[in-house]
């Protein structure tokens, strides 16, 4: 079974979604991990069905990556930035895509040659928001193929456009007979006339996937087509269940990366003291403490905000409030 060593980066973005119901901003942010990013892409898209997951991760282009900085194994920054994802043009509404990136065409890239696949990732709440999604999404891959060229003149090649995919993730208000299901829409050549032979790759630029998931429990077939996407974006999408860490490495292994568990231990381990310390002492006194012990320890900023909301339950801007009162704090000391 094919899976991938996960990241620090990507397991703090699954416990942020651990209690979340549809797609917030922290579901996002989780999406926008290349682990997470690599699966989807493996199973949604034909070009990518034959290589591993590492091999699909290094095929993201480095430069919609944000910098990396190597802190220690297992903390490698693999949350993907993407391209700009606004659409504008004279008298049209701007359009905003959630997840853009660029990730290489393996099929058709060779030696001092690269050829990319233009990705838009869609997490769409509600699967009938007054408009069929599926018009949407073509539209989308409409601006995004447009947009690959500038201004249009006598000597503009079009031969560079290359391929545009659009996968789009819907949850919710999806009719019963339709739950669990995946749909994919592409351009293709429906007849010839006569002696010809055209290139598959000189016309197929629009790749549109719709998937439907719709319930908490998905009870699909191991053997079947699709199952393997369907499981893993129903583990993501929904609160988590007791068993997540056991499922989701079937597809993310975070059991080989020894630093990130020490980690991962201590900040628990942690967590735990003060929040007990928290209950005898008053609520900020705790939240304070931890603060305090992790500047102490050089923990990472964002992993302290991590262990409030997780151990205090913070929303994300109250445990920013607090780092940055308590911190100020300590460099006044």
């Amino acid at each position: 079974m094919d899976r991938i060593t996960g990241s620090m980066e990507v397991l703090s973005a699954m416990q942020l979604t651990a209690d979340t119901e549809g797609f917030d901003t922290e579901c996002k942010a989780l999406l926008m991990n290349k682990e997470v990013l690599a699966v989807i892409l493996k199973e949604a898209v034909e070009e990518y069905r034959e290589y591993t997951l590492e091999e699909i991760m290094d095929f993201i282009e480095f430069r919609s990556m944000e910098d990396t900085k190597e802190v220690s194994e297992g903390r490698t920054n693999t949350r993907v930035q993407g391209d700009n994802p606004e659409f504008s043009a004279l008298n049209e509404k701007v359009s905003f895509m959630d997840i853009v990136f660029k990730a290489k065409n393996p099929g058709l890239s060779r030696e001092g040659v690269l050829v990319n696949l233009h990705m838009d990732l869609e997490p769409q709440k509600n699967y009938r928001p007054g408009y069929p999604v599926e018009k949407r999404g073509m539209y989308y891959l409409a601006r995004s193929l447009s947009a690959q060229l500038s201004l249009i003149t006598e000597r503009t090649d079009y031969g560079t456009l290359e391929k545009c995919c659009s996968i789009w993730i819907c949850r919710d208000n999806i009719p019963k007979t339709e739950q669990y299901s995946i749909s994919f829409y592409e351009m293709t050549n429906t007849k010839n006339i006569g002696n010809c032979s055209v290139l598959r790759e000189d016309f197929d630029l629009i790749k549109l996937v719709i998937i439907r998931l719709g319930n908490k429990v998905y009870n699909g077939d191991k053997e079947g087509e699709g199952y393997r996407l369907l499981h893993f974006l129903n583990l993501l999408m929904y609160p988590h269940k007791d068993d997540f860490m056991e499922s989701i490495s079937d597809y993310i292994d975070f059991s080989g990366n020894e630093e990130l568990w020490r980690e991962k231990e201590h900040m628990f381990s942690l967590g735990q003291c003060i929040l007990e310390e928290g209950r005898e002492e008053g609520r900020k006194e705790g939240i304070q403490a931890l603060i305090m012990s992790n500047l102490e320890l050089n923990v990472p900023r964002e992993q302290t905000i991590l262990a409030l909301r997780r151990y205090f339950g913070l929303q994300e801007e109250r445990a920013e409030r607090y780092y940055r009162e308590f911190a100020q704090e300590e460099q006044s000391e």
